[in-house]
Parts: C-alpha cells; sequence; structure tokens
C-alpha cells in the first residue's frame, strides 16, 4: 500500500444496522453509504467496550480494556500508554484531532499535533461516580426517553462546527507533501435523542420499526439484563408510541450526522485530496434503542457492542462486505500502515484493515469486555463468524448462533447439545485472561479511584451528569 492521507471520521453511539449501507430499510445515511459503495464494509465489527471512554482508549492504544486499566468512564485515557497518534508524530508525521476525544484533558500529551476544539471528560475526572460497584445510586433515564423528539441540542451544533473546522483544516492542509491524518470526531447520535425538526418530522413514527424484543413479554430474563433495566429505572417498559417518537429522534440525529460527513467528504473533492486520501468511518459503540427494554449502550448484544465500519479510497476495494470480525483494536496498525509509519516492533491484538479488506473472509475472533456503570460484575465477549459467547462472572453465560438467530433471541447457553462450544468458548477466553482475576483487578482500581477523591461518601454528593458538556458548556450534576 502507498502511504497516503488518511480521515478517520469516528461518531458516538451509532448502531451498526441503522444506515442504509448495512441493510436498514428506513433510515437516511446517503454519504456513509456511498462510503461502502466505493469501498469495503465489515460485517461484523466490534467495540473493545460498550461504553465511551474505555472503547476510545482502546481505539487509541490498540490495547484491551484490562490491558491499559481504562474500565470505566472515570478511567480516561491520558496519554501514558502510545497512541497511534504518538506514533505518528515521532516519525514527523502531521496528526490533528477536531472534535470529541473523552481523554482525561488537552494538558496530557495525547499523541496529536493539535487538538482542535476537543470534548475531553468532565473536570478532568469524568463520572467517578460509576466506580461504585456495590450498591450503587441506581440512575433515573427514563425522563431522556419520555422527552424525545424535535428541537436543538448542543451535540447537534457542535457536529456543524465539528464539521465546518474539518472543512477548514482541510483547505489549510491541501497542499502538504508529507501524508497527514485527521481524526475528525462528532459526537452525534449520541443522546440527548433530539434531532432538528424537520429530520424528525421526516421520520413518520408509523413507519418505524421496532427493535428486537421491545416488549415486556419477551425480555430476556438474564440477571445482568434485568439489573440494567432496573439500574436505569427502564423495568416498567415503554409504550409503542414512546418507542417510536424516540427512534425517530434517533434517525433524525444519525441523519444529521451524516450531512457533516457529506460536508467534509465534499471539502475532500474541492480541494482535490479524494485521490490520495483514504477514509475510515466507524464509532465507539452502538445504541440498544429499545432493544430488550433497555437504551444506550452497556450491554454486548449486537445493537450496543457492534460498530459500523467502511473503509473507503485509493487501493481499497470497492463494494465489498468483509466477514471476517474486527474490532476498534484494529484500527491502530490500520492508522499506521495508511500513512507509511512503522510499529517499531509494538505487539499488539490488532490486524490491519486494509489488509483484512484484501483477503479472503477468515474466521477470526474478536474480544470485548464490560466492567462499568450498572454492572455488579464483569462481562466478556467473544465472536467469531458464527458464534457469539458471553461470559458473566458469577452469573450464567450467554450462547448465540448469528447465523440462524441474528437478532439474538434464543440463547443457547442451557441446550444440551451447545455445552462442548461453551467450553471451547470458555477456554479461549482464558487464554485472553482470567475473568475472575480480572474483575477483581477492576473493582480494587475502582475503589483506589473512589479514595483518592476523598471517599464514597464525596463520589455520592458529587453526583452524575446525563451527558459530557460540549466545550464551553456546564456539566448538570443530578445526585441520584
Amino acid at each position: 500500500m502507498n502511504p497516503g492521507n488518511l480521515l478517520f471520521i469516528l461518531s458516538d453511539q451509532h448502531t451498526r444496522d441503522i444506515t442504509g449501507c448495512y441493510g436498514h430499510p428506513v433510515v437516511r445515511t446517503p454519504n456513509i453509504d456511498s462510503l461502502a459503495r466505493r469501498g469495503t464494509r465489515f460485517s461484523s465489527a466490534y467495540t473493545n467496550c460498550p461504553i465511551c471512554v474505555p472503547a476510545r482508549a482502546s481505539l487509541a492504544t490498540g490495547r484491551y480494556v484490562h490491558q491499559t486499566g481504562n474500565w470505566d468512564n472515570a478511567f480516561a485515557y491520558d496519554g501514558s500508554v502510545p497512541s497511534w497518534g504518538y506514533r505518528l508524530r515521532e516519525q514527523g508525521f502531521h496528526v490533528a484531532s477536531i472534535g470529541k476525544l473523552h481523554f482525561r484533558a488537552t494538558e496530557d500529551d495525547n499523541g496529536f499535533s493539535q487538538e482542535i476544539d476537543p470534548l475531553h471528560v468532565v473536570d478532568g475526572v469524568g463520572d467517578i461516580l460509576s466506580c461504585i460497584r456495590g450498591n450503587p445510586p441506581f440512575r433515573d433515564k427514563r425522563s431522556a426517553i419520555l422527552s424525545a423528539g424535535p428541537g436543538d441540542s448542543t451535540y447537534l451544533q457542535y457536529d456543524v462546527s465539528n464539521a465546518d473546522r474539518a472543512c477548514a483544516w482541510l483547505a489549510e492542509h491541501r497542499d502538504d507533501e508529507k501524508p497527514w491524518v485527521l481524526f475528525l470526531s462528532f459526537v452525534c447520535p449520541h443522546p440527548p435523542y433530539i434531532a432538528p425538526p424537520e429530520l424528525f418530522e421526516s421520520y413518520p413514527p408509523e413507519s418505524l420499526p421496532l427493535p428486537a424484543q421491545w416488549h415486556s413479554d419477551d425480555w430476556p430474563d438474564h440477571p445482568a439484563i434485568r439489573r440494567f433495566r432496573r439500574f436505569f429505572h427502564y423495568d416498567r417498559g415503554f409504550s409503542e408510541s414512546e418507542l417510536r417518537n424516540v427512534t425517530a429522534a434517533y434517525y433524525g440525529a444519525c441523519t444529521h450526522l451524516d450531512r457533516q460527513i457529506g460536508r467534509v467528504l465534499n471539502a475532500l473533492d474541492i480541494h482535490k485530496l479524494a485521490g490520495m486520501t483514504r477514509i475510515l468511518y466507524t464509532s465507539d459503540h452502538g445504541e440498544s434503542l429499545g432493544a430488550r427494554g433497555l437504551f444506550g449502550k452497556f450491554t454486548m448484544y449486537e445493537e450496543a457492542a457492534s460498530v459500523p465500519l467502511i473503509l473507503a479510497g485509493p487501493d481499497v476495494p470497492q463494494g465489498r462486505a468483509a466477514q471476517t470480525p474486527v474490532s476498534l483494536v484494529d484500527c491502530f496498525p490500520t492508522v499506521l500502515e495508511c500513512a507509511g509509519a512503522t510499529r517499531e516492533g509494538t505487539r499488539l491484538p490488532g490486524r490491519s484493515l486494509w489488509q483484512i479488506a484484501r483477503n479472503a473472509d477468515e474466521n477470526r475472533t474478536v474480544f470485548s469486555e464490560y466492567h462499568a456503570v450498572g454492572s455488579r460484575n464483569a462481562a466478556y465477549m467473544l465472536r467469531d463468524r458464527t458464534w457469539k459467547y458471553i461470559y458473566y462472572v458469577d452469573e450464567p453465560p450467554q450462547l448465540f448462533n448469528l447465523d440462524s438467530d441474528p437478532t439474538e433471541t434464543t440463547d443457547l447457553s442451557g441446550f444440551p447439545d451447545h455445552q462442548s462450544t461453551l467450553a471451547s468458548f470458555e477456554r479461549r477466553l482464558r487464554d485472553i485472561l482470567d475473568p475472575e482475576a480480572t474483575d477483581a483487578r477492576a473493582k480494587a482500581d475502582q475503589l483506589a479511584k473512589i479514595a483518592s477523591f476523598g471517599g464514597e461518601a464525596a463520589v455520592r454528593n458529587r453526583g452524575a451528569f446525563d451527558n459530557s458538556p460540549v466545550p464551553g458548556e456546564a456539566p448538570a450534576f443530578r445526585v441520584h
């Protein structure tokens, strides 16, 4: 592969299947779809942790959460583990970021040549309340669902600004002689569930599909999933009209995001950069949007753990849907290879997506883990071409055949003829880590973080905030 520029576009909480190119029948994402038509779309791409801060730390470092210790939204990336940006910069490449990073602070060396209008964790601390794993204060997110609808938000405005800044940056760097990397990180369609009025109205509620197992009669009865519903006050359920309303708002935010992406892709054409610039589009995790009685991320179900992932540009196979499972840790070698940088012998779990896109499909296994808000114990996921295995510390596992059951409505873990598959996956998991020891280490680090903040009473008194504020916006704390 010849070295070239990379426009790395990251969104926040964009469910893989809520895009036209992944087969959604209603949502309009024409600019993302165009990338897929002229590039390679990965059908089985996953986050390495279905919550923002740990996922972004894995993406930056190419390492799993248990390798870096970025357990939850109070353990933000601080530059102590070299990122792909750092590797690029030390080899003389210009690497810039625009938009949401969700790292600890700009004062840290995060590896960028410049950070433009970054969104970092609140006060350099983040959501420290999530470190309370035993008897945590529940969080009422029900009102966020009931208040969904048309309007404006700082998140919608921030993404317009991010696109503006990206277009200006491309104009400024259109004549650079050495390849550059621009990391453009949008915050939509992350809640609040608010869409521009014309986009909200363009999705008539009666035309919108309902998610898997949305009705309380069909909810999975796994204790970890029940706990999430109680924790966020979703356990009373929502009516069909309430679900369709929030769905329209989410779809509208997805289309708003797609429009901003389209503006930036148009700038590539205007400045004659398209022929020398590759594009990577993905998201940090998905969104449940009412499936299983849940909203947000947090789980290993497809709607929360899978992400869209698309490559386009020179040397990328066109119109291909790659079936090899991939994950966000694969972005580290992908970025370096695109620019022509070396890895300097660094041993990481990821592989270059450019190579995977050009090779025949294979039965690879990818890994994800969760140690954060709403969970009592750790959860781990292994996913290969056919199977998804989820291991919960001290609770029953789950096993799904995604070929025959893509909506994950039939847990096969209790079937006698699948016990050998369960045992095989558990052995593979234990080849990666000790699940119980890792769970204990995460909880010990979280207790230490609480102590460093002044103890549990101080953490509880600080409260929580619904969404990380954009630059210049004050966080709205609530004590639960």
